[in-house]
């Protein structure tokens, strides 16, 4: 053939998507890592390396893959260039935004959290998704680290009142109140 593909040829004939083939090994990798009691997190870090080697140089899913994978190993400092990295290269969507969390939550680790506070301000305020929440969750503690505990605790009582079964208005009020002066 000599025009690339975007496609390759299985065995039944039938053409697989490589990015999906890709994806899967990867989703694969995640499920797997700390499934099974001693877990080795640098065999972990090793068989994501090796993904992230198929990708083309400059794609911003590699320094994203890499990131989380010292960053669930413990290695938050090893993780923000990463991050940082991979947003620098335009990495959005939904990987973007679990970048902007992540990024946030490992400045906090190393103590950085007022970084994480301007990373996470503007996701309020963005595209909503499933991500919304964590997005509250991280900057609250961000906000706790810099001694914004009532700034944190009304986005978390903001970001659980959805989800209870009653009393939605009164906690979404609490939250509001928690920042806002009454009257």
């Amino acid at each position: 053939m000599t025009e690339k593909s975007t496609a390759t040829e299985t065995a039944a004939g039938t053409t697989a998507d490589p990015a999906a083939d890709w994806e899967e090994r990867v989703a694969s990798a995640w499920a797997g890592f700390g499934s099974a009691p001693g877990t080795d997190a640098a065999a972990f870090r090793a068989v994501i390396g090796a993904l992230v080697a198929e990708l083309p140089d400059d794609s911003p899913v590699g320094p994203f893959e890499l990131a989380c994978a010292w960053d669930s190993t413990g290695h938050s400092d090893r993780a923000v260039p990463l991050y940082r990295e991979a947003l620098d290269r335009g990495l959005d969507g939904y990987r973007g935004r679990r970048a902007k969390i992540q990024l946030s939550s490992s400045l906090r680790n190393i103590g950085q959290p007022e970084e994480g506070v301007r990373l996470l301000s503007p996701e309020l305020v963005g595209v909503s998704d499933e991500l919304d929440d964590a997005v509250r969750a991280t900057l609250a503690l961000c906000l706790a680290s810099l001694g914004r505990e009532r700034e944190g605790l009304s986005l978390v009582l903001g970001a659980l009142a959805p989800h209870l079964p009653r009393y939605q208005r009164s906690m979404a009020n609490y939250a509001r109140l928690l920042v806002e002066p009454e009257g």
